[in-house]
This record gives structure tokens, sequence and C-alpha cells, in this order.
């Protein structure tokens, strides 16, 4: 129990350091925000694991103690899912506003075509005139938020595509570490089942030895008992 409890330290201290280095840095990358994301997936697991160890514990000093630290990890594991998804919305805000002023900013400058194509058209009976209220300009107007809206959809799906890949690749490394980790721990086990029964088997032979030795005490004895007898019928036969 010791061991998870230092483990879960260990993760609550990096978690803070990165959540740290997320509000922090202006565009952090996607791999940080995948890596936050496994930590706290590993770090609850811990918890759980600490927690079950915690409700089985029999001294009830200990066993107060340890589920005191549950809760005061749960606590910090809760506020540290609070701070990543407040910092996350922040920066997909940030990132959306950024995106919308590129797309705006640069629409004037390399556009080809005016704001009003009509403007400088002139007819046989002087310059053009837009229809009553606009609705040629309305057209055109329309379809370039329209595609401004879609240019920023697509970009911003491309965006989450990224972060749920380094997302997933984070989760993968995690697991990996996970099995290498469960791979050890059973490696030890298996030692320790080995060396368990190479001590029974001392035991055993031990325990025949043992046997054995006691059968032929009880021999020596019996055959100790019927010499005297035949000793004392001796001495008694002659003497008589």
């Amino acid at each position: 129990m010791n061991n998870l409890f230092n483990s879960a330290l260990r993760q609550s201290t990096s978690l803070r350091k990165d959540l740290d280095t997320l509000s922090s840095t202006p565009s952090p990358s996607p791999a940080l925000q995948g890596q936050i994301s496994t930590s706290l997936t590993s770090f609850s697991r811990t918890i759980d694991e600490y927690a079950n160890l915690a409700s089985q514990e029999l001294h009830p000093d200990k066993k107060s103690k340890a589920l005191e630290r549950t809760k005061t990890f749960r606590s910090e594991l809760a506020d540290y899912r609070e701070r990543f998804a407040q910092v996350k919305k922040s920066l997909e805000e940030q990132q959306t506003t950024v995106n919308k002023a590129e797309l705006l900013g640069r629409r004037p400058h390399h556009a080809a075509t005016p704001e009003n194509p009509y403007a400088n058209v002139t007819t046989s009976n002087g310059p053009w005139k837009p229809p009553p209220g606009g609705s040629g300009g309305a057209i055109f107007g329309s379809n370039d938020a329209t595609r401004e809206s879609h240019a920023l959809r697509e970009q911003s799906f491309m965006q989450q595509t990224n972060s749920q890949l380094d997302e997933f690749l984070e989760r993968g490394r995690a697991v990996l570490g996970d099995l290498g980790e469960q791979r050890e721990m059973l490696k030890g086990t298996q030692r320790k089942l080995y060396s368990v029964a190479n001590t029974l088997g001392i035991s055993g032979d031990t325990i025949r030895m043992v046997e054995r030795r006691a059968m032929q005490d009880k021999w020596i004895f019996w055959g100790g008992v019927v010499v005297f007898v035949g000793f004392c019928w001796l001495v008694l036969h002659y003497l008589r």
C-alpha cells in the first residue's frame, strides 16, 4: 500500500507541474494535452487501487489514515480535471478567434474579386445599380460568410483530430508502460512462488527424514526391550 501511496504522490506532483506548464504556455502542443489526459486516467486508476487496499486494511488507525489520503487524492483529481477542462476550453476559444482573424484578414489582400464586383459596371443607361434592398451584395456576402464558416469548421475539425490522435498515442504509451510494470510484477510473483515451492520441497524432505529417523528409533527401542527381556530371562534361568 505504501508503494501505491508514493506512486499517487508522484503522479499528483507531475500533473500539477504539467497543468502549470499548460496554463503558462501561450500555444501548448497537443502532445502535452494528451499526456495530461493520460496522466489523469492513470492517477484515477491508482487512487481506486489504493482505496481498495485501504478498505481491506485491518488496523483501524492505518485504515482511517489511508481513507483520509484517498479523500485528499480524489479532491486533487477533481481539481486537476476542472483546471484541465478550463484550460482546454480557453485554448479552443483562443484558437478559434485566431483562425477567424486570419481568414478575415487574408480575404481583402488576396481576393481577386472586389467587395462589390458590379460597382464599376456601366450600362447603356449609365452606371449599373443593384436592385433595391442590395440583394446582389447580400448574395456575395453570404457566400463569403459560408465559405469562411466552412473553412473554420474544417480547420477546427483537423485540430481536434490531431489532438485526439496525440491523446490516443499517449494513452497507448501509458498502457504499454503499465503492461511493462505488470510484467515486472508478475516476474517478481513468479520468483516468490518458486522460492516458496523450494522452501516447501526442503521442508518435505526434512519431514520425511524426521519420520524415517523416528521409525528407526522405534525399532531400536523395541529391539532393546526384546534384548533386555531376553537377558533377564537368561539370568533368572541360570540362577535357579
